[in-house]
């Protein structure tokens, strides 16, 4: 097993990789920007350097800095958590040649899948349904005007190198189309370096179902269930549950061979999410897009498949066998996870500041990843997310009266924040039917 483990990253992310690590004996570094001091996973780090200011491009985006870092502890294997150098697949082989283990799958993986149009078009090839669309980027206004004719209005216009919902737009006719794409071919350039765009068809109501993956030392993919991740606000999740209520056995079946399919088409190693688009109108499911990196919502997984993800990576960044039966996995109860953000419950524009009060709920299938404590301060130069309340039943109704329960036990006190909101979610006739879409926040607000 590796022996020493840097984590390039901040936050609940940071200090849940940290909490794995400990347990299993191997030394943690943390890396920290001068804003971040503070925070608890840089105190409960065995070791913590600083590699720069405030800005993310300054600390936690600078890869020199980062590998000066990992050099001076001593560090054997670097862990990106998700976002900032999570996905990119220059870190990543800039990680490996300097003689660290890479937590994470192969470069080629992450560059295979991190354009939209070249990840529909191989998943395409390999038998993974994907919906009507471009397999070339609009090269401009008119070859969109003239892909959305084709494929059929309502359209997505999507940054090919996007995620994350960033990067997406709806239109319902040409003169929408027009606006939109020169929007997000803007926006793009300026986020993500790269102005190309897709057209795919728009689902006005559909369900955003996940399939968690791992690609095992030996080379195998096996998958993991599904998660349920249609509660969303700015196409960003906010909810996220295990098992789907929308999916069948038969259905999850398809889903999850589907999945399998899609990680052993580009030969995937580690953890990565299958993230898909369901129409529950015809149960048909198309690829969206594979996120190649741990996903911030693994703990349900975790809960109902009763394994730690961040072990299993570890392992298999070495080299080891899974601590399971790859053959014998099978849900057990349901688990749901709320996003706890520093943000308004109403319009869910952030919110940071000082937090005053600070109280975790416990209890029976109750468990908490936060990020911050009574005492910390939310700074306005990263996500908005403080915690992750993940609560767990036998039956998805005990999960979300434990949920319920949990909500209204957080004390919270400081920066504005979404509890209440998740309480009146908890509530939502159409969310306690569990046939819900994305739609759903909408409608609430």
């Amino acid at each position: 097993m590796i022996e020493s483990l840097l984590v390039a990253n901040r936050g609940e992310i940071a200090r849940r990789i940290i909490r794995t690590a400990k347990r299993l004996g191997i030394r943690a570094i943390a890396v920290h920007s001068e804003a971040d001091a503070g925070l608890p996973f840089v105190t409960e780090a065995d070791e913590a350097v600083c590699v720069g200011p405030a800005n993310p491009a300054q600390s936690y985006r600078n890869v020199e800095a980062i590998l000066a870092a990992a050099k001076s502890t001593g560090a054997q294997a670097i862990h990106p958590g998700y976002g900032f150098l999570s996905e990119n697949a220059d870190f990543a082989r800039t990680v490996e040649a300097s003689g660290l283990i890479w937590v994470g799958p192969g470069a080629d993986a992450i560059t295979a899948m991190g354009d939209k149009i070249n990840a529909r078009n191989l998943m395409a090839a390999a038998g993974v349904p994907v919906a009507p669309g471009t397999t070339d980027p609009a090269a401009d206004l008119d070859a969109a005007v003239a892909a959305a004719a084709e494929i059929g209005y309502p359209v997505m216009v999507k940054a090919a190198a996007g995620g994350g919902g960033m990067g997406m737009g709806v239109a319902t006719d040409e003169t929408a189309l027009r606006t939109e794409y020169d929007k997000v071919r803007s926006f793009a350039e300026r986020m993500f370096g790269d102005g190309s765009v897709l057209i795919e068809r728009y689902f006005p109501r559909v369900r955003h179902v996940e399939v968690q993956i791992l690609g095992l030392a030996d080379g195998r993919v096996v998958a993991l269930g599904e998660r349920e991740c249609s509660v969303q606000r700015r196409n960003q999740k906010l909810v996220e549950e295990s098992p789907s209520p929308a999916v069948s056995p038969e259905l999850r079946e398809r889903f999850l061979a589907a999945a399998v399919r899609a990680g052993e088409a580009v030969g995937y190693r580690n953890a990565g999410t299958v993230e898909c688009l369901l129409d529950p109108a015809t149960n048909e499911f198309f690829f969206l897009e594979m996120n190649t990196r741990l996903q911030v919502e693994h703990p349900v997984t975790e809960l109902v498949y009763g394994v730690d993800l961040v072990e299993e990576q570890l392992r298999v960044a070495a080299g080891l066998a899974p601590t399971f039966d790859p053959d014998a996995l099978a849900p057990r109860g349901h688990a749901i996870e709320l996003r706890i953000n520093a943000e308004d419950p109403k319009r869910f524009l952030p919110g940071p500041g000082a937090i005053k009060t600070w109280v975790e709920p416990t209890g029976e299938g109750v468990r908490v990843d936060s990020g911050y404590t009574e005492g910390n301060t939310v700074t306005p130069f990263y996500d908005s997310l403080m915690a992750k309340l993940i609560v767990s039943g036998a039956t998805r109704a005990e999960a979300i009266e434990r949920a319920k329960a949990a909500v209204a036990a957080f004390e919270l006190a400081g920066p504005k924040n979404n509890l209440p909101f998740f309480a009146e979610l908890l509530e939502n006739d159409e969310f306690l039917s569990g046939d819900y879409d994305t739609g759903i926040v909408s409608r609430m607000r």
